[in-house]
């Protein structure tokens, strides 16, 4: 298999921050998500590998042993445990290894004893697996499951019917659109006695028609009576987990805008917590006044221009 450049998918440096690799990452897939380019499949190539750089680059230990075995950092606990028990092979340099299995380069293993092993770290990978316990790695499978605001608020089972196959999982409260997860070895399965791929599950969370979401915080505009501006009063809002009741104080601006604490988006696998709520107040101007509002009106006019 060739070397794989994560840091290159992702269009970083090697020296790049987590909160670079975050940007990165959400600025690409937003670009590349299969429901802005229905039938790309260039595009579908480019988004899986951007989610695989992700994954491997946001998590300092993955990133660490990919630092150090490039494209083989998955085997890296793998291949220290057997280099400690077989010792320092004849002409071994552990540079050279890594770096030739990374450039694709043959390996016979005649005279050095690495063919067993070697086939052990790559599997198909690295051209098949043969003799006694071969087999190859199965595909790994892509799919998308939409969920509603409320859906991803709260943390539920659910079922996926991928390949045919009915898959039961546990969705947590908080997951974000165009977040991807990845279910080991519910891909498709192997052959000949190997491991089954991997399952990517990408949620698509469309805009909902009363909460407007920004990472954890959530914004509503709420209407606003006139009267209850200008005299204060009680106003009820909609939330995520039912209504609240809010103390409006008199005099309320038109734009005012109120924080509430907690009320907003579940914290992604951070039980109990969450963001706020911003209420924004539009004040809605009464329709179809009556001669005695006029005039009641008419006299407040008067009134305001004494002052």
């Amino acid at each position: 298999m060739a070397y794989i450049d994560y840091y290159k998918i992702l269009g970083i440096t090697k020296n790049a921050s987590q909160d670079e690799i975050k940007k990165a990452y959400k600025k690409l897939a937003r670009k590349h998500h299969p429901d802005l380019n229905p039938n790309d499949k260039d595009a579908q190539r480019r988004f899986q590998e951007i989610n695989e750089a992700n994954e491997v680059l946001s998590d300092p230990e993955k990133r660490k042993k990919y630092d150090q075995y490039g494209e083989n950092w998955k085997h890296a606990d793998e291949f220290e445990a057997r280099k400690q028990q077989q010792g320092a092979y004849q002409g071994y340099s552990g540079g050279d290894f890594w770096s030739s299995a990374g450039a694709g380069e043959g390996f016979s293993g005649e005279g050095g004893g690495f063919s067993d092993f070697f086939e052990s770290l790559f599997g198909s990978a690295g051209g098949g697996r043969r003799g006694r316990g071969g087999g190859f790695r199965g595909q790994d499978l892509n799919a998308e499951l939409r969920l509603s605001l409320q859906e991803a608020a709260q943390t539920h089972k659910q079922v996926l019917t991928v390949n045919g196959r009915s898959i039961r999982i546990t969705i947590p409260a908080g997951v974000e659109n165009g977040q991807t997860i990845k279910l080991k070895g519910q891909g498709a399965p192997g052959m000949n006695g190997g491991v089954s791929g991997d399952l990517y599950i990408t949620f698509a969370i469309p805009d909902d028609p009363v909460f407007k979401r920004d990472g954890n915080n959530l914004y509503l505009t709420a209407p606003l009576d006139l009267y209850t501006a200008l005299l204060g009063g009680e106003q009820i809002v909609p939330a995520l987990n039912g209504k609240v009741k809010l103390q409006v104080q008199p005099e309320t601006q038109n734009g005012t805008k109120v924080r509430l604490k907690g009320k907003g988006f579940p914290v992604y696998k951070r039980e109990g917590e969450a963001g706020d709520l911003i209420v924004t107040w539009n004040v809605v101007l009464p329709s179809g006044i009556s001669g005695k509002q006029k005039e009641l009106f008419e006299e407040l006019r008067k009134l305001g221009s004494k002052h």
